[in-house]
């Protein structure tokens, strides 16, 4: 069975203002979205299922629908509130999401064996799907899991300080945990966390995550029952989240093992719309280069 990719494309983007999901980033129109379901077809990908909500679900097809058909099978799930909460009493007022591991939950159904989750509006690149594949395809279990990990220098912004999840590896070089740090940015040769916790500096090679995972279907239903306890302790706060990096943590903890693949692949991504014109021209790089025709689904 090939492997599916899971998209988070649920989420509305505070810090950049706007849907950067569909966003025109390609010369023909693509939208990052499409270098990654490209990149993943030829990685040997068989389904690609996007985590949306309801409301645009219409906007979504009518942009991927004719660019997809034929190329790779397509499913659309909904995040929304009420999902897998069985019937638990969360605030009326709440109207944010549940977080990416809840999101990774809701596309259960759409789901039937290995699959991969990434964000619509990071650049991954080739390498980064080829690496998962090969690891879906001949490693993924029940007990054994992966991440893509990236270098900190190449996933940080010219425009303003970025939040990053830094990997703490074990002795075997399998993931440990990952710590969120937040309002990171580059000072000279530094690369500086302004977030009250230590350390306050880190190397420029620091593996972060870019919330490229790689699981096996054992995921969901280890997923709801940790969702359930997650409502119990912390659903009446009115914008706590169910991330995907708190399952894991558990997962380890509990003597699952989750593989850190590194990849040659350079990842960038649109946190401002500042970010925009270089992503761009990135692409056009990669166009020039080869890696990429200038119409991806001509």
């Amino acid at each position: 069975m090939k492997p599916t990719l899971v998209i988070l494309a649920a989420g509305m983007a505070s810090r950049y203002g706007s849907m950067k999901q569909v966003q025109s980033f390609g010369p023909s129109g693509e939208t990052i979205m499409d270098y990654s379901i490209y990149d993943a077809i030829r990685a040997g990908f068989g389904k690609v299922v996007f985590i949306i909500r309801g409301a645009f679900a219409d906007q979504f097809k009518a942009i991927f629908e004719p660019r997809l058909a034929g190329r790779i099978e397509t499913s659309y799930v909904y995040q929304e509130l009420d999902s897998f909460t069985e019937g638990y009493q969360f605030p009326a007022d709440r109207t944010k999401p549940w977080g990416t591991a809840h999101a990774v939950l809701c596309a259960n159904a759409a789901v039937n064996g290995p699959f991969a989750v990434i964000n619509a509006d990071d650049f991954y690149g080739r390498d980064a799907f080829e690496q998962a594949a090969v690891f879906l395809n001949k490693h993924c279990q029940d007990d054994q899991y992966a991440i893509i990990g990236y270098e900190l220098e190449g996933t940080l912004s010219a425009h303003g300080t970025v939040n990053r999840g830094v990997c703490t590896l074990d002795a075997a070089g399998n993931l440990a945990g990952i710590t969120e740090r937040i309002k990171i940015s580059q000072k000279g040769d530094e690369v500086i966390c302004e977030d009250g916790l230590l350390p306050q500096t880190l190397p420029l090679s620091t593996a972060v995550s870019m919330n490229f995972w790689c699981f096996a279907p054992s995921f969901f239903k280890y997923t709801k029952e940790m969702f359930s306890t997650f409502l119990q302790e912390h659903g009446q706060v009115p914008k706590s989240e169910f991330f995907i990096p708190l399952v894991a943590d558990q997962f380890i903890k509990e003597g699952g093992v989750i593989k850190v693949v590194s990849t040659r692949s350079h990842w960038f991504g649109v946190t401002y719309k500042e970010d925009a014109p270089q992503v761009a021209a990135s692409l056009q790089q990669l166009i020039a280069e080869g890696v990429y025709p200038a119409t991806l689904w001509s």
